[in-house]
């Protein structure tokens, strides 16, 4: 490679809530959002690691390019899935995104447990809701938050 200067991407966790919950069961749908979100970061120089979530919340691990911030990707990503989620699924007209996100790097150590993490989330939450997983995640990591902006 000589000279030349390696720049590796970031990896991100991305949690996008949605509503009303149970707008993607549509049979088959779901697999092909994840194919469709894959398109988008694409164009963005960017790579879905893997998609996952359960009926109300995707989980989205993207690999970053250096070139885009998360704050872009994930307006790109809402902007882009919810059209082709309103062009596609018929049962889906009152389908939207939540306000806001949750997003959160992952280092390369923790790529796997993060893989499995996506891949359980119908078992995961089972036991613990998604709010008060991101509550009790975000008070692990003594992350400021305002429970106004959380929603339950």
């Amino acid at each position: 490679m000589g000279n030349a200067t390696v720049l590796r991407m970031s990896l991100c966790s991305c949690h996008l809530q949605h509503a009303p919950a149970k707008a993607l069961d549509s049979a088959g749908m779901v697999p092909r959002l994840y194919e469709y979100i894959a398109g988008i970061l694409k164009r963005r120089k960017c790579f879905l690691i893997l998609g996952g979530g359960i009926e109300d919340h995707v989980h989205l691990l993207i690999s970053l390019s250096r070139e885009a911030s998360v704050a872009e990707v994930v307006r790109d990503v809402k902007a882009g899935s919810s059209g082709w989620i309103h062009k596609t699924i018929a049962d889906a007209r009152l389908f939207a995104w939540q306000d806001g996100y949750s997003a959160f790097s992952v280092s390369k150590s923790a790529l796997e447990d993060v893989k499995n993490y996506i891949a359980n989330q119908e078992e995961h939450h089972r036991v613990c809701s998604f709010h008060d997983e991101l509550i009790a995640f975000l008070n692990k990591h003594d992350v400021e938050y305002n429970e106004d902006y959380i929603e339950g």
